[in-house]
């Protein structure tokens, strides 16, 4: 369609464009990192539009409200209009969500609607919070959010189960798979599988149980977590390179510990443990030297 068939109807309205510049504005003033919302009402009814009667939510307002929070709130009339419904889209499907925890409120700011809703306030409030501070007390720490898939395997074979889980363990934003014994229906022994992943990658988690194992059903949910921070240090130790997790204990003391990895083509138990203990003896000398300068 040519440019200058293009209509754009309540879209090209002042009200609109001041609404869309405005939110902008906002938006790049605050500069925030993460946004969240309660859930959008749906509202009900019907609105009347350049091409007529619409129902409530109005064609675009429902495509924008796809993969978002709503509530039916028994409250009719046009909740969320297109152009909030775009600015709530941008906001909240753009972003990585918001992680749970100690926060604190730094601004809030109310606005009112000139629409008389029964038995409802038509307002919008927004607050602003400060991310959560990392140190507290004598050693650093983070509050974070994750998703706990866990499901039930007793029809695949171990070998194919391991290499299942393996593809898992690499996808991008799963911390951790575990697995251990259980016992299903009729004492028939199966492998009860539990995975870590960050929230923003739930998705493709399932996605990849499903691919990976042979279960059919699955359960998630979300918990609130608390890590100890740490940092990766590669260190020489005999020429070949070795990776060390360093983190900081409550004590404030630091301990290291090689990556399984690095140690694995070494033939002997023995000689695994003094190339895993040299790595990590010299990124800790490193660590403490740093702090020395520091």
């Amino acid at each position: 369609m040519a440019e200058d068939a293009v209509t754009f109807h309540e879209v090209g309205a002042v009200d609109s464009i001041i609404d869309i510049v405005a939110a902008a504005l906002l938006i790049t003033r605050l500069d925030a990192t993460r946004w969240t919302s309660a859930p959008l009402p749906l509202g009900g009814g019907r609105v009347r539009t350049a091409h007529g009667l619409l129902p409530v939510p109005a064609p675009a307002t429902a495509l924008l409200l796809r993969g978002l929070e709503t509530i039916d709130d028994g409250i009719a009339g046009e909740r969320v209009t297109p152009t909030g419904a775009a600015i709530a889209r941008y906001l909240l499907a753009s972003h990585a969500p918001a992680v749970n925890g100690a926060r604190r409120l730094r601004a809030t700011g109310t606005g009112f609607g000139t629409r008389v809703l029964r038995g409802l306030s038509n307002c919008l409030r927004v607050l602003a919070f400060d991310e959560a501070e990392a140190v507290a007390g004598a050693f650093d720490y983070a509050h974070r959010q994750l998703c706990v898939i866990t499901f039930e395997v007793d029809d695949q074979s171990a070998e194919d189960l391991t290499h299942g889980l393996d593809h898992l363990r690499a996808l991008d934003g799963v911390h951790d798979v575990l697995q251990s014994v259980a016992f299903g229906k009729k004492g028939r022994l199966a492998t009860h599988v539990q995975v870590l992943v960050a929230p923003e990658r739930l998705d493709d988690a399932i996605a990849a149980c499903f691919t990976e194992t042979t279960t059919i059903g699955l359960r998630h949910n979300i918990v609130q977590g608390v890590a100890l921070v740490r940092r990766f240090e590669e260190v020489d130790v005999g020429g070949r390179a070795m990776h060390v997790k360093a983190v900081t204990r409550p004590d404030g003391s630091v301990t290291g510990k090689t990556e399984a990895g690095d140690v694995a083509a070494e033939p002997g138990h023995v000689a695994r443990t003094a190339l895993r203990r040299a790595g990590e003896a010299a990124a800790l000398t490193r660590l403490a030297q740093t702090s020395k300068r520091g």
